[in-house]
């Protein structure tokens, strides 16, 4: 569904729902990260940009305290008043806009009731955001419909922390972050310790960007991220220990780390090499795509798939099927598998030309593997959270 088709369907439906055209309708994006996977909770760098793919916001203020919720894709509702103590509540779609909602009240900040029709083109479960994309899209529309005067910056922090409190995940600050602050044509290399922030033009050329959605999402993903959080930080702990001048994974080595093998045991020592390994990545990838370099942006992120399959055991059999297949075959200069992992999409630097074979020798031999349908996502990159005039 092309984003015209989104706009007139979620317009329509709130016509329909209640009576009259929305006041204001805006669009939130999903993301992608091109490189720079589980760092952003390390002090890292990522290298993230908004694409066209979107949930649309029709909404209009109320004079009461009521909220009217409309989850169209869902065929769901759900109703509260301002004045509620807000908490999390069993539709957990609904709690990423209470979540956001309960932050704005935490901050004193006057809101009114409204009614509020949301639809989505981010393909649920692909690991592309949508739960940045809904909950930051809210917060953004709140402060344009209630003139909050909030920056962006807290916009995409309070995002973070609708997941943290309201939807248990502790994520890192590089979804929100992306969704707020994309721009078209741009990756966005963020620093998620200071939130520096800087633009690279990435347009591909003769290349492109294509999202291989493995349709697979194993139960490990928010026990086995949350995991990975205790694992790294306990290996940090013993790294500051023997080496005080280390404050974070950014101020570390690889020698450092390799010289407490032994301290960490196998398995801290393959997160923490990874962790290092990644941040140092993010900065070639992003003067590969400065220089347009993409060759070497594609064996970086051959690199960094690598590193999650073997090190941080955050792949599946799944990812893992894709991106060898994909990197096998001329026109495809690399492959990985993006997001938190066990399961979701791969994304692949592919030549323009090449992306309709690829997708189809893909598409056969995967579901003879696995007897799962592949879904290819061609996307752009795009601006991130704005109002539709």
């Amino acid at each position: 569904m092309m984003k015209e088709e989104l706009l007139q369907k979620t317009t329509t439906h709130f016509e329909v729902r209640f009576n009259a055209p929305p006041q204001a309708i805006f669009l939130s994006p999903g993301r992608i990260n091109i490189i720079g996977e589980h760092v952003d909770y390390n002090d890292g760098f990522v290298l993230p940009a908004a694409i066209d793919k979107y949930i649309c916001f029709a909404i209009t203020s109320l004079e009461t305290d009521e909220c009217v919720l409309v989850a169209e894709d869902l065929d769901e509702e759900y109703s509260f008043s301002l004045t509620d103590e807000l908490i999390p509540v069993k539709p957990m779609w609904a709690n990423f806009i209470l979540g956001g909602l309960h932050q704005l009240k935490q901050k004193g900040l006057k809101l009114k009731g409204f009614q509020l029709v949301f639809s989505s083109t981010i393909p649920i479960g692909a690991g592309l955001s949508s739960s940045a994309a809904l909950e930051c899209g809210l917060i953004y529309a709140m402060n344009n419909l209630f003139s909050l005067e909030l920056s962006k910056q807290t916009i995409a922090l309070m995002g973070q922390q609708t997941s943290h409190s309201f939807v248990g995940v502790k994520c890192g600050i590089m979804d929100q972050f992306a969704c707020v602050f994309g721009k078209k044509d741009s990756a966005l290399k963020l620093d998620c310790t200071s939130l520096d922030y800087s633009y690279f033009d990435a347009d591909l050329g003769s290349y492109s960007l294509l999202l291989l959605d493995s349709h697979v999402k194993h139960e490990h993903l928010t026990s086995g991220y949350n995991v990975r959080r205790e694992e790294v930080e306990t290996g940090l702990n013993i790294i500051k220990v023997q080496y005080p001048e280390v404050s974070s994974f950014r101020s570390c080595t690889l020698s450092q780390v390799n010289s407490l093998r032994k301290e960490l045991g196998e398995n801290l020592f393959k997160r923490c090499s990874f962790v290092v390994k990644e941040i140092q990545r993010v900065n070639e990838a992003a003067y590969s795509i400065q220089n347009k370099d993409y060759k070497t942006l594609g064996k970086l992120m051959l690199e960094t798939h690598d590193g999650l399959s073997r090190d941080y055991e955050v792949s599946c059999e799944e990812l893992d099927f894709l991106v060898n297949k994909a990197s096998a075959v001329p026109g495809v200069l690399g492959a990985r598998m993006m997001g938190g992992g066990f399961g979701g999409c791969s994304i692949n630097l592919v030549r323009k030309k090449s992306i309709d074979p690829l997708i189809e020798n893909l598409s056969a031999a995967y579901f003879e593997k696995f007897k799962i349908d592949l879904s290819a996502y061609q996307i752009q990159i795009s601006d991130g959270i704005h109002q539709v005039k």
